[in-house]
């Protein structure tokens, strides 16, 4: 017998695709100041699309940072009560002349959504929300007790998220976190996310001079703020692909047989994956692909500039040069120390002939791992199934879902990833998609794991002693 919620959404298709297209307009770029109205913008939308739904208490609040959205429908009185977390925000849309159609103007092309955003995350938290909607307007109830935090500022590393949390611990409270963000690994590949690397980053610069000099009259003679900083981002790597900072493999464990052996169990085409992107293998020696992606901490540069970068030439030697960088951590490491060794390596390995200083830290995230016996795991496992027709295997991602670390310190609750979003969304890259068989699938996929969780034990088990 057809789901009447699911039929419903059916139904809904072309309303929920025009929703999420209206969304997907808005600028939402959070780490840009002049995006500020369009961050805005983004949560009256949200907000006002709550209220009309039928969810309740709806208002935003924040920790002196972007605010995020939060409503919430608890009449589920014998349920457990689940967080819905999901974000607004998005990257910057550069480089813009990579784009094949603008974008924050979405279009539809061979069943896909292409836009920034419309992936990670107003593709997957629109699934979430639609699903809400459609069980009040259908039922006039949902299977449990439902908390919504949206939140402005993941893609800045949610730097205010735990103050957030310490600062409205009763209103988050609940017993666990389900999260429309975090991405499933393959479209062809039922997975479900049992870990994440963790995050920290930051920037710096190097100055040489007071100002930029003349290349004839000092070239030679004076020391080139972008030479140095080559030289110095040059040797955080070893030439085998290790990273090259003393202690920063401090505190991650050795690969055992079993982790080995349950990674060469997943179904991977490492040519294939490589040849998608037009790249080749390297990194630290002695791991595979998926185990430097999943299991192995890494340093990367995001950004380098300085000089003249305009058309033509100007021959400056410039003064100063900046860089931003990101670190992914594993599981016992702290993301904090580590990131104070690279910075330690960067202050040691600055010559004497330039100066070097440190600019604003991102929000830094410890690596998490779920409990593989997690009663939302299972029943998010049983959606999947579902859905898929096919068991689904249960992976690790390389990136970070800030809140999954957070919710545990703050809340004392546990994650789980929800998410249809996929991998190879080019999500944080021009032509960023999201497909519409993953709306479909996400719009079933929830439907079914709201109604387990008000009718199985997996749902009970999740409700926490006391008041």
């Amino acid at each position: 017998m057809t789901d009447p919620v699911i039929a419903f959404l059916e139904t809904e298709h072309q309303e929920i695709v025009k929703r999420l297209l209206e969304l997907v307009r808005i600028p939402s770029v959070s780490t840009d100041p002049a995006y500020a109205s369009s961050m805005a913008q983004a949560r009256d939308v949200l907000a006002r699309r709550l209220r009309e739904t039928g969810i309740q208490g709806v208002h935003e609040i924040d920790a002196d940072g972007h605010p995020a959205v939060y409503g919430e429908w608890l009449g589920a009185t014998n349920g457990p009560t689940i967080l819905l977390y999901g974000h607004y925000d998005v990257q910057p849309p550069d480089p813009l002349d990579k784009w094949k159609s603008p974008p924050f103007t979405p279009e539809i092309r061979d069943d896909r959504i292409y836009g920034r955003g419309v992936s990670d995350d107003k593709g997957p938290l629109s699934i979430a929300l639609e699903t809400l909607a459609a069980f009040l307007a259908i039922e006039g109830t949902l299977p449990v007790n439902i908390k919504i935090l949206l939140e402005g500022e993941e893609e800045l590393g949610s730097p205010t998220l735990a103050a957030l949390c310490q600062k409205h611990t009763d209103l988050l409270r609940c017993d666990a976190v389900l999260s429309a963000d975090g991405a499933s690994w393959r479209h062809d590949l039922p997975t479900v996310n049992v870990g994440t690397r963790g995050n920290a980053g930051f920037e710096f610069s190097v100055e040489t001079a007071s100002k930029d000099l003349h290349s004839g009259r000092f070239g030679g003679a004076v020391p080139n703020a972008l030479h140095v900083m080559a030289s110095v981002v040059a040797g955080l790597h070893d030439a085998d692909g290790s990273v090259a900072v003393p202690g920063f493999y401090e505190g991650v464990r050795t690969l055992g047989m079993g982790d080995r052996t349950s990674l060469a169990a997943i179904p991977f085409d490492e040519s294939g994956f490589y040849s998608g992107i037009g790249s080749s293998p390297v990194g630290e020696p002695g791991y595979s692909t998926l185990e430097r992606l999943w299991l192995r901490p890494c340093l990367d540069v995001n950004g380098m500039w300085g000089g003249y970068t305009g058309p033509g030439g100007k021959t400056v030697i410039p003064n100063e040069a900046h860089a931003k960088i990101t670190i992914r951590v594993v599981p016992w490491q702290d993301p904090e120390q580590v990131c104070q060794y690279v910075k330690d390596f960067l202050r040691n390995r600055c010559p004497a002939e330039a100066m070097i200083c440190f600019g604003p830290d991102r929000g830094r995230s410890a690596a998490y791992e779920l409990p593989v016996d997690h009663p939302l795991l299972h029943a998010a496992a049983w959606a999947l199934q579902r859905t898929y027709e096919t068991v689904p295997h249960r992976v690790r991602i390389g990136g970070t879902l800030p809140i999954a670390d957070i919710a545990r310190r703050e809340l004392g609750v546990d994650t789980v990833m929800f998410s249809f979003s996929m991998a190879d969304d080019d999500f944080h890259a021009p032509n960023e998609f999201f497909r519409l068989s993953s709306l479909d699938n996400g719009l079933r996929a929830w439907t079914m794991l709201l109604r387990r969780l008000r009718d199985s034990a997996d749902g009970f088990a999740l409700r926490r002693p006391g008041p």
